[in-house]
């Protein structure tokens, strides 16, 4: 990947530098560009694992935490010039409300807040990051702590603090309706570290000793109603991963619309197998209907592969459409189905209001083949075959419209999930309310 990417990025700047207009719009300057806001993000978060004893910290059959987040960003404009330089920065504060008394979740995928070897939670921790920048034409560079968002690198937002990554990245717009993007990560901070440098870790596998991760591909809007993405990423000495991802949305009547939208990942071993050896496709296919207030969606997913699929832990690196609160149905095998619904009040004279339910069932997942890393054995240490699950979800979202408290939003998600041997029994309730402030 190394050197792919390196080929790849050279070309961008290559094709920046013979733009025959500078950018669309001149900087107003470093200050003049500036801004500054601060979000306040309230969070409750309740999941019972309905098994009592099988919860991660083996004390209360469940975890809870409540806490606050303040995450203040700053980002300057460009300085004037054929090559613009800029800086950004973060710093982030989470403050526990309430958890404890066997709550906190322990080492698992609840990750609210910090817990020590005795499975107590931080009263608070921080975050403090930045990345300088500069501009050439159309093509955008950064280094530092950054936050990629494409389907093979993508920073998660689904806990109290986000997610972000240290090392480059790149972006060019110079051709119409095409985006690139590029980089290569050293590190990364999980939603619960104060470190930026941590190592890098999977969802499924767990920690990696990978030195770095580097990723390149672009989107291209087709026509009004078709969008193109194409990605490749190296997680050096353990996989490469290819995406290629198609939408379609076709108008039949101002209140009726059609879409579909197809997903693919391929992901095989590399260098040194840090995960094993494996060669996995999975992939996922869309269609639906809007009608007014009222939307209505399908989706199958297949992984033919004989793992898991990973990814980044607590990132959004998953672009799958059956990848949802809790399950991703990305087992071995697995197949299934999933039917959304989501309805906006907006027509019904409430504005801001929203509403998503969705049911997703899987099938069919079988470790007999899986590598020494991703099997997963019954308790006789046979592989687990015929293995099943499905999950509920349920959310409301209000967004203020007007007033003092303009884009205050309030929302409520919960989740049930049912399987067989290889996943948890549980439900869910996730309370978010935020309040977005520009200071600047």
């Amino acid at each position: 990947m190394g050197n792919k990417t390196t080929t790849c990025i050279t070309g961008v700047l290559a094709l920046a530098s013979c733009s025959v207009s500078y950018a669309s719009v001149e900087p107003a300057g470093f200050v003049e560009d500036s801004s500054l806001t601060l979000l306040s993000r309230n969070f409750y978060f309740n999941r019972d694992y309905r098994k009592g004893g099988e919860s991660p910290t083996g004390k209360a059959g469940y975890a809870e935490a409540w806490a606050q987040a303040f995450i203040a960003r700053f980002q300057s404009g460009y300085t004037q010039g054929t090559v613009g330089f800029g800086l950004d920065a973060y710093a982030m504060l989470a403050l526990k409300l309430d958890s404890g008394d066997g709550r906190s979740g322990g080492r698992s995928s609840f990750d609210m807040l910090p817990v020590d070897s005795n499975g107590d939670t931080a009263s608070n921790f921080s975050k403090l990051g930045g990345a300088l920048k500069a501009r050439l034409f159309d093509t955008e560079i950064k280094v530092g702590d950054v936050f990629p968002t494409t389907p093979v690198v993508h920073f998660g937002d689904s806990r109290l603090l986000p997610e972000s990554f240290s090392g480059w990245t790149l972006e060019n717009t110079t051709l119409e309706n095409f985006s690139l993007q590029g980089g290569r990560l050293h590190a990364m901070s999980q939603p619960l570290s104060s470190n930026n440098r941590d190592g890098f870790e999977t969802f499924y596998a767990g920690p990696v000793d990978s030195p770095w991760l580097g990723y390149f591909g672009g989107d291209y809007q087709a026509s009004d109603n078709l969008n193109l993405s194409l990605y490749s990423s190296r997680l050096k000495d353990a996989w490469d991963q290819y995406y290629a991802g198609v939408s379609y949305q076709y108008p039949i009547s101002e209140q009726l619309s059609v879409f579909s939208g197809f997903n693919y990942y391929k992901a095989k071993d590399q260098g040194q197998q840090l995960l094993g050896s494996f060669d996995n496709d999975i992939w996922s296919a869309r269609v639906g209907f809007s009608y007014g207030a009222h939307t209505l969606a399908l989706s199958h997913q297949r992984n033919q592969g004989d793992n898991d699929f990973d990814y980044l832990r607590q990132s959004d690196s998953i672009y799958l459409d059956n990848s949802i609160q809790y399950s991703d149905f990305n087992s071995p095998k697995e197949r299934s189905w999933m039917l959304r619904y989501d309805l906006d009040m907006a027509s019904y004279g409430v504005p801001g209001l929203t509403f998503m339910t969705r049911y997703g069932r899987g099938s069919d997942a079988d470790y007999s083949d899986a590598n020494a890393v991703y099997m997963r054995r019954d308790a006789e240490g046979n592989p687990l075959t015929g293995q099943k699950r499905w999950e509920r979800d349920i959310e409301a979202k209000y967004v203020v419209q007007s007033g003092t408290f303009k884009d205050l939003s309030l929302r409520m998600r919960q989740a049930t999930t049912r399987a067989t041997a290889f996943e948890s029994d549980l439900d869910e309730v996730r309370l978010i309310v935020e309040y977005p402030l520009t200071l600047l």
